[in-house]
């Protein structure tokens, strides 16, 4: 479903996961959460009305308390699970992968939409961990393809992402 997702409309993802990995890059952790959130919306806009644009990944600085919070938030979760092992970091991390869905799509603050998110992995920690192990791998092998590849993985793991949400939610 990703991939229907974003196969369409090629250019604009493919410009969106340039701007993306720029400001992340150039600001990271501040720009962070919101430039995935902007994601976020960029494919829900696809869903909704056939057709995404580069501006779409700006529109949730309208949300940039709540993403930057949900950011920092999950960082710190998803690094102390890492303390651990790979295995409950992993967890962690997938716990909060809807977090800024529940953001941009429902309007929660940062802390019910983690909970949200949370609610609904719970209902199988394993199938959603191995998802996003799947997105990791998949982008690994995008950045293994002279970092050129991930252009097209990280509009891919957006795109499974948030249909994923659609699904569920």
């Amino acid at each position: 479903a990703g991939w229907d997702l974003i196969k369409g409309d090629w250019i604009p993802f493919i410009l969106m996961a340039l701007v993306f990995l720029v400001v992340t890059n150039c600001i990271p952790i501040v720009l962070q959460g919101t430039m995935m959130a902007g994601f976020h919306i960029a494919c829900i806009r696809k869903m909704m009305s056939g057709r995404a644009e580069v501006g779409d990944l700006f529109k949730a600085f309208n949300y940039f308390g709540a993403t930057l919070l949900a950011f920092l938030v999950t960082a710190v979760f998803t690094f102390l699970g890492l303390l651990l092992c790979f295995i409950p970091g992993l967890v962690i991390a997938a716990m909060y992968l809807f977090t800024y869905l529940f953001i941009v799509d429902k309007k929660m603050e940062f802390w019910p939409a983690m909970q949200a998110s949370h609610a609904l992995v719970r209902k199988d920690y394993f199938g959603f961990s191995l998802f996003l192990l799947t997105l990791l791998l998949i982008n690994l092998v995008g950045a293994l393809a002279c970092f050129v590849g991930v252009l097209v993985t990280i509009p891919l793991s957006y795109g499974a992402i948030t249909a994923a949400y659609r699904d569920l939610v």
